[in-house]
């Protein structure tokens, strides 16, 4: 899969000042994101800001983009058919490659139910700084928890094109780290998810 050209003819790419480098010797951390994927319940955003949190009070820079408000703003003309779906991780690669330009570590929390889509995402990222987290929470297991009543609406025709129930969620194959909130407490995956970030090198102080 490409990168999409742009329509327009006549911009260019304009080079920072500030090397990828110098941001890393200044924060102490390289930018990077991790896209969690998984059914909706599964964790995402729950372990997204968890991990948020822990990362900003060890002093280091990290912020979530969570798929329910990003769809309030940047991605609020989008619905839920397949088209949309790949529009609104698209959008939302590209606004965390820039992030991770400004070397921000990015936390994504979003279904993003399509390989396709999360591959375009990595390759618009960069393999070296793209960390797929898949949690693998059972989807019972989602349907039980139910945190928004989605499921309880998807089930009883409600809602369209919802994942796990009338649309489908492709796993990744390959994934760069797996988690199951079910087996695991929050303090566990946070400290699992710090703990690769620091094996990785992505957190240097």
């Amino acid at each position: 899969m490409t990168k999409q050209i742009p329509k327009a003819s006549n911009i260019v790419n304009h080079a920072s000042l500030v090397s990828a480098e110098l941001r890393q010797r200044k924060l102490g951390q390289s930018g990077c994101v991790l896209w969690f994927t998984g059914y909706s319940g599964s964790g995402k955003s729950t372990l997204a800001t968890a991990l948020e949190k822990a990362l900003i009070d060890d002093h280091h820079f990290a912020y979530v983009l969570d798929g329910d408000n990003v769809r309030h703003g940047l991605n609020r003309d989008l619905g839920f058919a397949a088209e949309d779906r790949t529009e609104n991780i698209r959008r939302i690669g590209e606004v965390a490659n820039l992030f991770a330009d400004a070397g921000v570590i990015t936390l994504t929390a979003f279904i993003s139910p399509y390989r396709a889509d999360r591959q375009l995402a990595r390759e618009v990222i960069g393999s070296d700084r793209f960390r797929e987290v898949y949690l693998t929470t059972p989807l019972e297991v989602c349907e039980e928890r139910d945190p928004k009543g989605l499921y309880k609406k998807a089930r009883a025709g409600e809602i369209g094109e919802f994942t796990g129930i009338s649309a489908p969620y492709e796993p990744p194959l390959d994934p760069d780290v797996i988690i199951d909130t079910s087996a695991n407490d929050l303090t566990t995956c946070v400290a699992q998810l710090i703990a690769q970030l620091r094996q990785d090198q992505v957190i240097t102080a």
